[in-house]
């Protein structure tokens, strides 16, 4: 449970980082070859350019700005040609806002800078840095900006480096909201080394579930007997849930195990974990009985019929 000096500390660090990267982005934006726009005029222009936004209202809205500093931005901008204003059809107290040719050239000349600028930062940290760094970013983003659909979820077989990956972020995330500390992380590491080291292709398998060249989740499905399989170390990165990845993941390992020919499919779950248990209800899982229960925290075991013949074969 989080204490009130935790929350503090949690605090102390993000206001930390907010002050080093306002000095970051001020020091990169003195350093772009046409500096003559703020930071804050730089994202008015960019949320015209991108058609975010198009009435002062939705500016200030979209970029919380004080109305009265957003106007004279506006008027600066009229002043040199950049936007244009016609009444709006629908509301006749707004302005439709519209970037001039001669605005759009100078956006996307400052754009270009300005990724020309990023470009060079980034060229200083080795290619591993970079994807670390980014992957950082994404998740900053999604954790304080709620989940987010912008990109398109994939999923693939696992590469070099992503069995490592599962069980590192297992043992962060689990340790933190259910509290499981090294406990689980000797379990993931052991169950995810053994499937690594020598699983059947035949008849086991796994995904990481990919967005925009970065791993947001993973599953497993390995023998558990002739005719029964289980789906172990089902993740999905906290910032990622409510997208419907972990179903996805679970209908993918449902469907793999009925092309195999087994008859059952387990997975087995902690009973602290209601969004886990409401998803599996939701694939056809049901709880099997108190006395036949998984290892360690996962203490609940699920199952599901595959094949009715093949479930009567197995019994």
């Amino acid at each position: 449970m989080s204490t009130e000096s935790d929350a503090m500390r949690h605090a102390e660090a993000v206001l930390q980082f907010n002050r080093f990267y306002a000095k970051y982005l001020n020091a990169e934006h003195e350093r772009l070859p046409r500096s003559a726009y703020s930071l804050t005029e730089m994202r008015v222009l960019h949320e015209l350019a991108s058609g975010k936004a198009d009435t002062a209202a939705s500016l200030a809205r979209n970029l919380a700005l004080d109305t009265g500093y957003l106007s004279r931005i506006l008027a600066g901008f009229e002043q040199r040609e950049l936007i244009s204003r016609r009444p709006s059809e629908t509301d006749a107290r707004q302005s439709l806002l519209n970037l001039t040719e001669a605005g759009r050239a100078e956006y996307a000349s400052l754009d270009a800078a300005a990724i020309a600028g990023i470009a060079t930062a980034l060229a200083r940290l080795a290619p591993a840095e970079q994807e670390q760094l980014i992957r950082a970013l994404r998740m900053v983003q999604g954790l304080l900006g709620g989940p987010t659909a912008q990109g398109i979820v994939t999923l693939r077989e696992p590469r070099p480096g992503d069995f490592g990956w599962i069980v590192h972020r297992l043992a962060q995330v689990f340790a933190r909201e259910e509290y499981w500390g090294v406990q689980f992380e000797a379990i993931a590491a052991h169950t995810i080394g053994a499937f690594a080291m020598k699983h059947d292709p035949v008849r086991e398998t796994a995904w990481i579930a990919e967005q925009e060249g970065h791993a947001v989740g993973g599953a497993l499905v390995v023998a558990a007997g002739e005719h029964r399989a289980c789906v172990r170390m089902l993740f999905v990165e906290h910032h990622m849930r409510g997208l419907g990845i972990g179903s996805r993941l679970l209908d993918e390992c449902v469907g793999f195990a009925r092309r195999t020919g087994y008859a059952t499919l387990d997975i087995e779950l902690a009973p602290d974990l209601p969004e886990a248990r409401r998803m599996a209800g939701r694939a056809g899982f049901s709880l099997v009985p108190a006395g036949d229960s998984g290892t360690g925290p996962l203490t609940e075991r699920w199952t599901r019929s595959l094949h009715d013949t093949a479930s009567r074969c197995a019994a």
